[in-house]
C-alpha cells in the first residue's frame, strides 16, 4: 500500500513532522517568517501534549524557555497563560542558577497551541501519518499513511517517541505511542534507507491518582512563589500575578517501598531484560533509583495537579514500569497514599531516534541538505529541550527556503548553543537534559539576561515585533544609565551611612566608598541602600534588579566575558568540509576515525569532541594553516 501514490494533495516549502513541542515551534517560527508551511500530525489532539509531567522549566531548562521567547518562539507564553504554580528554583544560591518552574495545566496548553497554529498565517495543520520521505532534486516528498503526498523545499522531522514506540509494562508489551496514541511505525524504516543511523531509547512515566483520594494532612505542602514570575515579557504580569496557584505536596517512599521493589524486582522489564533501550540517568524509575542507591532510606516525591478541572495528580518522581499490581503495591505503601486511586498507571516507552552527529549545527543532516531533525528525535528528553531545537531548525529550514544563510547559535551566547553543540560534536549515549552544569558561561548567560544576549536575533528574523523590540532598547538602556551612576556615586563616610552598614551586618567605612562597591558587599542590595542613595532615578523594578546582578558581578562577569572571546576565536577558525583527515601527517588513528565521522565545522568543535586530543588540535590547526598559504 505504502509503495503506491493514491493523489498528489499539494506542496508547501516546509514540512514538518510533528506536532510536538519541537514541531510546534519548528512550524510556528517558519510560517511567521513568511514561509509557507505544512504542520504535520498523527492526531490534532496530540498538539502540545505534555504525557509525561504537565510543567514547564525547572533546573537548566527555565533558562531555555527564556532564550525560547528572546528569539520569538510560544512555549514562554504558552506557559504562562496555562500555569498553575511559579516557582523560582535556586534561590538560595547565585543568579547564575535561578531557575524558573511553572506547573501547567496540561489540556489547556494543548488547547493554547492548537488555537495558536490554527491562527498563524502560512501554516497549515494536517493530521496524518508521515511514512516516507523521498528526496528528489530541489527538495523532498512526504506521503502519508493514507498515500497522500506533500513536495516540500525542506523537512523538519520532529517525532518525538512516536517512532516505532512500545509501551511496556511488566510483561505487557504493545505498540503504541506516549499516552496510548498511535505510534509511527513506517518512517523509521524510510529514514534507514536514506542512511540515518538509528538507534533505540527509553522514557517512562509516573501513574496519575485521584486528588481526593489523598490524605493532605499528612503531606508536605509546596506552595508556589508570593510574587510570581511570567516566562516570557509580553505577558501582563499584574494579572499573571492575580492568578490563583495551586498547591503541590511533597511524600516520602520508605523501607515498606523500597522492600516492595526489592522482592519484585524480577518481574521489572528494566531487569529482566524485555527492557534493552537506554534510558534517561537523570530521571530513572523508582525501581532504578532503589537498586543503584541501596543505602539512601528514602526518596521525595512530588504530587502535582495536571490541571485547574481535573482531579489527576501527577506523581513525580516515581516512573516505573514494574507490573500493574506491584506499582499499586508500591504507591499504597507510602504514607499519605495509602488509600490512593490510580487513575492512570506509569508505563516505560520505547522509541527510534537519530545518533545527533549526523547533524550540523543548524540541525540540518549533513548527507541530506534541507532535512532537519529536531527533539527526542535528536536522542534528548525534556519539552524544553525539544521545543528549543524545533525553533532552531524551523528557523534555518525558512532561512533556507528564503536564501537567506543560516542561524548557528554558540555555547558562548546561550544555553541552546550549548545544548545543540553538545549533541552535535559530542553526541549522546542516553536521553539527553540539560543542566546548569553543562554551560562554561553560567554567569554571562543567566536567565534574566537571556533578551538581551537573543533578542537581536529574534528581531533580524522578522519573529520579535518592532514595539517589543524598542521597549527592550528603552530597558537596557535603563540598566546601563543605571551601572554608570552606581560606579559614579560617592558616599562620605558619615553617621548615616555607617549606622545602616552595621545595622546590615557589614564594616563602617572611613573614607569615600562607591554606591557600587557597597552593592558588592554580601548581603547588601538596592533596597537596603535606599535611605541613604536619595538621587536614585525612578526606574521599573526590573531595571533596578538587573542592574544590581551585573554590579554585584562585575569582576566575574568580565572575566567570562574574556574567556568567550578566547574561546570565539578558536571556535570561528572554519575546517573546510573536503577536508581529507587520513591525509593529515600526525593525526592518531582515533582522531581520524572521529573526525571523519562527525565532520566538525570548526576547531572549537573539533577539540570537543571525545577521542580527540590538544596533540591532534595542534597538528590540524598546524595543517589548516599550511593549507591557508597554499592558496
Amino acid at each position: 500500500m505504502l509503495d503506491q501514490i493514491s493523489f498528489h494533495a499539494g506542496s508547501c516549502r516546509v514540512a514538518v513532522v510533528g506536532a510536538g513541542h519541537a514541531g510546534l515551534e519548528a512550524a510556528l517560527a517558519s510560517a511567521r517568517m513568511g514561509v509557507d508551511t505544512v504542520l504535520f500530525t498523527l492526531s490534532l489532539e496530540a498538539i502540545g501534549n505534555m504525557p509525561c509531567n504537565p510543567s514547564i522549566g525547572g533546573t537548566g531548562k527555565g533558562h531555555l524557555v527564556f532564550e525560547i521567547d528572546a528569539l520569538g518562539g510560544e512555549m514562554g507564553k504558552a506557559s504562562d497563560a496555562t500555569s498553575l504554580q511559579s516557582r523560582m528554583l535556586n534561590l538560595g544560591k547565585g543568579p547564575a542558577v535561578h531557575s524558573l518552574r511553572h506547573q501547567s495545566d496540561r489540556r489547556a496548553y494543548h488547547h493554547y497551541m492548537k488555537i495558536c497554529c490554527e491562527n498563524t498565517k502560512n501554516l497549515r495543520l494536517v493530521q496524518a501519518e508521515i511514512c516516507r520521505i523521498n528526496p528528489f532534486e530541489g527538495g523532498y516528498r512526504v506521503i502519508t499513511r493514507f498515500g497522500a503526498s506533500y513536495d516540500c523545499t525542506c523537512v523538519v522531522v520532529c517525532a518525538g517517541t512516536y517512532l516505532k514506540s512500545n509501551i511496556v509494562v511488566g510483561d505487557v508489551s504493545y505498540s503504541a505511542g506516549p499516552d496510548h496514541f498511535y505510534p509511527a511505525d513506517y518512517l523509521s524504516t524510510s529514514l534507514e534507507k536514506m542512511g540515518i543511523a538509528l538507534r533505540r531509547f527509553k522514557t517512562g512515566t509516573p501513574p496519575r491518582i485521584h486528588a481526593d483520594s489523598i490524605r493532605y494532612e499528612v503531606c508536605e505542602v509546596q506552595e508556589g512563589d508570593v510574587n510570581p514570575t511570567p516566562f516570557s515579557d509580553q505577558t501582563d504580569g499584574e494579572r499573571f500575578a492575580a492568578k490563583k496557584q495551586k498547591n503541590c505536596y511533597v511524600v516520602y517512599t520508605n523501607e515498606k517501598t523500597h522492600e516492595i521493589i526489592r522482592s519484585n524486582i524480577h518481574r521489572s522489564p528494566l531487569y529482566s531484560g524485555k527492557i534493552k533501550s537506554t534510558g534517561p540517568r537523570y530521571c530513572p524509575s523508582i525501581e532504578d533509583k532503589i537498586m543503584r542507591f541501596p543505602d539512601k532510606e528514602r526518596h521525595q516525591l512530588f504530587l502535582e495537579p495536571v490541571g485547574a478541572d481535573t482531579k489527576e495528580i501527577y506523581v513525580q518522581g516515581l516512573s516505573s514500569s514494574l507490573p500493574e499490581d506491584v506499582q499499586n503495591q508500591v504507591i499504597h505503601s507510602i504514607v499519605g497514599l495509602e488509600n490512593a486511586q490510580v487513575m492512570r498507571t506509569a508505563y516505560a516507552i520505547e522509541y527510534d531516534c537519530i545518533d545527533p552527529t549526523q547533524l550540523r549545527p543548524t540541525l540540518e543532516f549533513k548527507d541530506h541538505p534541507g532535512l532537519f531533525g529536531a527533539g527526542q528525535f535528536n536522542g534528548t528528553s525534556g519539552y524544553e529541550e525539544a521545543a528549543c531545537q524545533g525553533l532552531v531548525a524551523g528557523i534555518n529550514a525558512a532561512l533556507r527556503c528564503l536564501g537567506k544563510g543560516e542561524m548557528v547559535l554558540t555555547r558562548q551566547t546561550c544555553y541552546i548553543g550549548t545544548l545543540i553543540d553538545d549533541l552535535v560534536t559530542k553526541g549522546t549515549n542516553e536521553p539527553y537534559r540539560m543542566m546548569t552544569s553543562r554551560c562554561e558561561y553560567r554567569l554571562i548567560l543567566r536567565q534574566d539576561n537571556a533578551d538581551r544576549r537573543l533578542m537581536e536575533i529574534g528581531y533580524g528574523l522578522g519573529l520579535v515585533d518592532e514595539k517589543r523590540y524598542a521597549e527592550k532598547q528603552k530597558l537596557f538602556a535603563q540598566i546601563d544609565g543605571e551601572i554608570a551612576r552606581a560606579e559614579s556615586t560617592y558616599f562620605s563616610p558619615s553617621q548615616k551611612l555607617n549606622d545602616l552598614l552595621i545595622s546590615l551586618g557589614s564594616q563602617s567605612v572611613s573614607c569615600g566608598v562607591k554606591l557600587a562597591d557597597l552593592l558588592r558587599r554580601p548581603g547588601i542590595s538596592y533596597r537596603d541602600l535606599a535611605p541613604i542613595d536619595e538621587n536614585r532615578p525612578l526606574l521599573p523594578e526590573e531595571a533596578l534588579e538587573r542592574a544590581e546582578i551585573e554590579i554585584k558581578y562585575a569582576g566575574y562577569i568580565k572575566r567570562q566575558l574574556q574567556q568567550a572571546e578566547q574561546f570565539k576565536k578558536m571556535e570561528e577558525k572554519p575546517i573546510p568540509a573536503d577536508t581529507d583527515y587520513s591525509a593529515i601527517r600526525g593525526l592518531r588513528l582515533e582522531a581520524v576515525q572521529k573526525l571523519s565521522a562527525i565532520r566538525p565545522e570548526s576547531i572549537g568543535r573539533a577539540s570537543r569532541i571525545s577521542g580527540v586530543s590538544p596533540a591532534d588540535i595542534s597538528v590540524l590547526m598546524i595543517y589548516l594553516n599550511m593549507r591557508e598559504r597554499e592558496k
